[in-house]
């Protein structure tokens, strides 16, 4: 079995093996450095840490020049990658950890504490460090890997679900390869030797799969920020010549507002997606003055990031609207009877194509519960118009979107709810002008509790990103529906203007 991101790196280290494959800061990795740094990676996991093909192995940290190479590594070794969001605190890693089944965890500068920590309340497992990767780098051409069958598990993704409990979303390399192909047979899509911006986490969906695994395959170079720079994002995309960008909203509105974008020649960008919250018409306006149509995207990580994208001719005549699917990919408007709904009729978002995934890992309940017939239950709310573009409305699932980060409030629920003095909590999204939505937390007390002892636990338990921007302390009980469960559409109406009501405690 060759068809494996790895056997496409290979490819291109002995035909092009003096490209660029990843350019970080200052510092480069041609597609041959690529390979056989990786490879080196790969046989130490195998060969000297007794990792076993099937073996989950996480990597842990920012945005660097040796995440790419620990990653297809890990995938080179035949073992399951578990991308490890690195604003993580130990309790969030354990239960990624536990749920995966995580053997082996490769962990970045600063980071090796944290997966030690992590380590220490749970099953063990084995800390490998950034280190150890780097005493690799030098040495002859290498080109081991471990190929694994098509529909074998490659990558574990761990999403926010609406129970509050994360879930890994399966990739194989039958997905991933499907995903690639269907990302570069239209006009809009990429290309073979593409140059990408990335911005984002390489941990998360879009930085892998659009990121790493789109450009390894099709032979590209891609320029990895630490962070956003809007500024220094500017300068990239004119002296790389850019050709893909993708990111949330927040992201374009800061690149354009740098002062550099005035005056820049962005004519090499080809394909420029958004998504994660709603695009405002000026920032589409102001993109498209420089001669980029941002194309308004529909997806989740459980059907490969994007499942359908607006075709470029439409971006600026149907702005909110995400397009009809792709080639192979539908998407689709159900009622709740699991009937397609008539244009103009809302109901949920479905879809069905080659790079949804399989499953969740080891939770055939939440796989059965999500795709059934062989359609992926998005949770979503949306509609069609009569040409079948579709309009994303609102969640029926009770997640938070920040910044295109996906927060559980059942999960800060549970963190507020276990301080004392907090008799009931109810965690909501509150509108943020920057990220889109920001969690807001109601809180009834049972005794005199302030917002910021309630921030300082969050701080202690959750990652930065999740704890509260609001806090609203009340004596009365929260409202309840007939069957005792909390009526969250009664506390949304009640505190629907909470940031304008309230004021940000952090």
């Amino acid at each position: 079995m060759t068809a494996t991101i790895g056997a496409a790196l290979d490819w291109w280290a002995r035909t092009k093996g003096d490209t660029d494959a990843v350019v970080f800061s200052e510092s480069s990795l041609t597609y041959r450095d690529l390979r056989d740094w990786s490879s080196r990676v790969a046989r130490l996991l195998v060969e000297e840490r007794g990792v076993a093909e099937g073996d989950r192995v996480g990597v842990l940290g920012p945005n660097s020049l040796e995440w790419p190479v620990a990653s297809l590594g890990v995938l080179k070794s035949g073992a399951v990658l578990v991308p490890l969001n690195s604003r993580y605190k130990p309790a969030e890693l354990r239960k990624i950890a536990d749920d995966a089944g995580i053997s082996v965890v490769i962990a970045a500068p600063g980071f090796e504490q944290l997966a030690e920590d992590t380590a220490a309340i749970g099953e063990e497992f084995t800390v490998i460090s950034y280190a150890e990767l780097d005493g690799l780098r030098s040495g002859g051409a290498d080109d081991f890997r471990v190929d694994r069958e098509p529909d074998e598990p490659t990558t574990v993704l761990f999403t926010s679900g609406s129970t509050g409990l994360s879930k890994g979303v399966i990739l194989t390399n039958r997905t991933l390869l499907s995903i690639v192909l269907e990302n570069t047979l239209t006009e809009e899509g990429f290309r073979p030797g593409t140059t990408t911006l990335l911005v984002l986490p390489l941990a998360f969906t879009p930085g892998l799969v659009y990121g790493l695994l789109i450009t390894t395959v099709l032979g590209g170079t891609l320029i990895v920020e630490p962070e956003l720079n809007p500024s220094n994002a500017v300068t990239l995309l004119e002296k790389h010549a850019v050709k893909a960008i993708f990111g949330v909203p927040l992201i374009f509105e800061a690149i354009s507002r740098a002062p550099e974008f005035v005056d820049a020649d962005l004519s090499s960008l080809k394909t420029a997606i958004v998504g994660g919250a709603a695009v405002p018409g000026q920032l589409l306006k102001r993109w498209a003055d420089k001669g980029v149509l941002l194309r308004q995207i529909y997806g989740m990580t459980e059907a490969g990031g994007v499942a359908t994208a607006t075709i470029r001719d439409e971006a600026l005549e149907f702005p909110d609207r995400c397009g009809t699917g792709s080639i192979f990919t539908e998407v689709k408007v159900f009622t709740p009877e699991g009937e397609p709904a008539a244009p103009g009729e809302q109901g949920e978002l479905v879809v069905r194509g080659p790079g949804v995934t399989p499953g969740y890992w080891n939770d055939p309940e939440s796989t059965s519960q999500a795709i059934r017939d062989g359609w992926l239950h998005s949770g979503d709310l949306g509609v069609s118009d009569p040409e079948g573009r579709v309009q994303f409305v609102d969640r029926l699932k009770d997640l938070i979107i920040s910044g295109g980060i996906n927060i559980s409030p059942v999960e800060l629920e549970i963190a507020i709810g276990a301080i004392d003095g907090v008799a009931e909590v109810s965690v909501i999204a509150a509108h943020d002008d920057r990220f889109g939505e920001t969690p807001a937390a109601i809180v009834t007390v049972s005794k005199d509790l302030d917002a910021d002892t309630i921030v300082a636990h969050c701080e202690k338990v959750l990652a930065d990103f999740k704890v509260p921007r609001y806090v609203v302390i009340r004596q009365d009980p929260l409202p309840r529906l007939p069957s005792g469960k909390i009526a969250k559409t009664m506390i949304r109406d009640e505190y629907k203007d909470v940031d304008t009501r309230f004021s940000k405690v952090r």
